[in-house]
């Protein structure tokens, strides 16, 4: 069983959970994800790392509410456990000091992107990130990024907070403004948001890293959920990844890979909301 130390909430969907996972923490690096199951019958859900402990032996993660299982998750409380925390698991990101590089969060991606800035910076690189958001309110972790980074652009669609834009706009302003002296971009976020930061890079020839682990299911390589696929061909994203090439994914496969289980994601949610309203009217406690 592994404890709940510290949790926090950023946002209404957006929850942090600091884990005790002494075993976790102690091979934990930059790039590389856990599975949670949050009870016996709970689904297996991929949460990329987005900080850990050694000495303390514990690891950090921070989820959106988007379905039935993170829903249940962000209902445990400090001193609660998780039946399982598996990994580290996937191939770490490949640190070297490669010169000026561009970190790229969006929304929840913003929480993985943090260690990855953290060991390009110690690795001697010069590193720019840019953060963003629908809103405000979905931004956090903002003093992290800004400890890790050089520079820092902080945007919301909405313009609520730091500058009114999508990530991709001051990205392109970066690229044209320093031609050649950015020679590599992470991009971590909403498939849609990849998508669109690789779009944005190709034409000036930098490589561009993403990270697809949300459309993993299995984590193991055995169900054939992640497949994604490349110019080279299929790969899946548990094992091979979760870090690939943005400029060989095929992204409309992609996006529609990860509505396919929508229908069924949605009654799940339905399902469990109303065994929560049960199970308040039986005990008289609000879920």
């Amino acid at each position: 069983m592994y404890k709940i130390m510290e949790k926090q909430v950023l946002s209404d969907v957006t929850k942090l959970m600091v884990v005790e996972a002494p075993q976790v923490a102690r091979k934990a690096k930059p790039g590389q994800f856990v599975i949670v199951r949050v009870d016996e019958p709970g689904e297996r859900i991929p949460l990329t790392i987005a900080d850990f402990d050694r000495n303390a032996g514990t690891i950090t993660l921070i989820f959106q509410e988007v379905g039935k299982s993170t829903m249940q998750m962000g209902t445990l409380k400090l001193g609660d456990e998780l039946i399982t925390v598996a990994g580290p698991l996937g191939h770490p990101t490949e640190i070297e000091k490669y010169g000026t590089v561009v970190m790229v969060g969006g929304g929840v991606g913003i929480a993985p992107t943090f260690p990855i800035a953290r060991a390009l910076k110690e690795a001697g690189n010069t590193v720019i990130s840019i953060i963003g958001a629908r809103n405000k309110s979905l931004l956090f972790w903002e003093d992290r990024m800004r400890a890790v980074s050089d520079e820092l652009i902080v945007c919301t669609d909405d313009g609520s907070y730091g500058r009114k834009a999508v990530v991709t706009e001051p990205l392109k302003e970066l690229l044209d403004a320093r031609k050649g002296a950015i020679v590599r971009v992470w991009a971590i976020g909403p498939a849609v948001m990849m998508k669109f930061v690789a779009m944005a890079t190709k034409p000036y020839n930098v490589k561009t890293i993403v990270s697809l682990n949300t459309i993993m299911i299995d984590g193991t390589g055995m169900c054939g959920g992640c497949r994604v696929v490349l110019d080279e061909g299929a790969q899946f994203v548990c094992v091979d990844g979760p870090e690939f090439d943005a400029h060989k994914v095929n992204w409309d496969i992609l996006l529609s890979r990860l509505r396919f289980y929508g229908e069924q994601e949605r009654l799940a949610v339905e399902r469990w909301k109303h065994q929560c309203k049960l199970d308040s009217a039986v005990t008289g406690v609000s879920a």
